[in-house]
């Protein structure tokens, strides 16, 4: 990306480098009370590419904040597309909601096989974003050393989003035996679909919803309660006898390189209960310990799709980290090995 040609009202550019120490350098417009107002900027790539996946960076902007964005994307000769129909540009992210002072990291969708020159990102109704990253291949041939590593930025994402991961894949392609989709770092806005993230904040202010989000202090002030960040739910015919329990999983870590690829074999789900699982460490100090324990998973995820089948457009891929435990919606698809 090189540059923001046109925006609706732009206070400094979002795009450069690192992260800032405060909202003085994103991207902030005025506040709006209309209904149904939002604001937009629209991107200049730096080479027409294909798009794979974006980060929405939030850093700083703890209560003024969009409640949600959208993305769409134009291939154009102009450095300013200006009196393009509005149904020229693609939806590549549909309108997805953002949270405070976090890294979203979002796979972008219908971009796939297309190459575009600009995106335009719109927030709705107002707020503050700190960053814009889009992420992808570019088209043009690869010339250097340099631009190939520009053309497969499958390091290009930080350890970050509160996942400590680092994205496997670079872009969603299609292999041999099926589509390939990127291991993005897992955040609540981005699982939202699929089901609840669980997890403690360091700043309270960066706990998702944080209007509807209760946070007290707990054990004599050496804790914080965040409470009920994901409900159980059971809905069992009567009669059947099913019960919910609470089950421990002894795994052997699996070493996944950054930009390495893992098969997807088998989806399962549970069509009456939702689906927690929560990291318990690798039992240091104990005689059962793992000699070698994991400090991230992969979470493969699809929704079920009008023929009682996983949809496979939505699957989704997502590394957690070990402080994350993650609760899988009623029905929601898993990858299961």
């Amino acid at each position: 990306m090189s540059k923001i040609p046109r925006f609706s009202q732009l206070r400094h550019p979002s795009l450069i480098p690192a992260t800032g120490k405060d909202m003085g350098d994103g991207w902030e417009t005025k506040r709006s009370r209309a209904k149904g107002h939002k604001d937009w900027a629209i991107i200049k790539l730096g080479d027409a590419g294909f798009l794979s996946q974006v980060e929405i960076d939030t850093a700083h902007f703890k209560g003024n904040f969009p409640e949600s964005c959208e993305l769409h994307a134009l291939h154009s000769d102009d450095l300013v597309p200006s009196g393009v129909p509005e149904d020229s540009w693609c939806l590549i992210l549909p309108r997805t909601k953002l949270g405070p002072h976090r890294r979203h990291f979002l796979q972008l969708e219908g971009a796939s096989g297309r190459a575009y020159t600009h995106v335009k990102i719109t927030i709705y109704p107002d707020g503050g974003i700190k960053r814009v990253r889009v992420l992808g291949r570019r088209v043009s041939p690869i010339n250097a050393a340099g631009d190939a590593q520009a053309a497969h930025p499958a390091d290009a994402i930080a350890d970050d989003g509160g996942s400590g991961a680092t994205s496997v894949r670079p872009a969603a392609a299609q292999s041999p035996t099926g589509p390939l989709i990127p291991a993005l770092p897992l955040t609540p806005e981005a699982f939202a679909p699929f089901g609840k993230v669980v997890q403690a904040y360091a700043d309270v202010n960066a706990v998702p919803d944080p209007r509807n989000t209760r946070v007290t202090g707990a054990n004599q002030g050496t804790a914080t309660k965040f409470h009920k960040l994901a409900p159980l739910v059971s809905s069992y015919p009567e009669g059947s006898g099913a019960t919910a329990g609470l089950s421990v999983y002894r795994c052997e870590p699996v070493d996944v390189q950054p930009g390495g690829e893992w098969e997807v074999k088998v989806l399962e789900r549970h069509p009456c209960t939702n689906q927690a699982f929560i990291p318990m460490g690798g039992g240091l100090g104990l005689s059962d310990a793992l000699e070698e324990p994991g400090s991230t998973y992969l979470v493969i995820v699809a929704q079920n799709g009008a023929d009682d089948k996983p949809e496979l457009s939505t699957l989704r891929a997502f590394i957690a980290s070990a402080g994350q435990g993650i609760v899988y919606d009623t029905g929601i698809w898993r990858e299961y090995s």
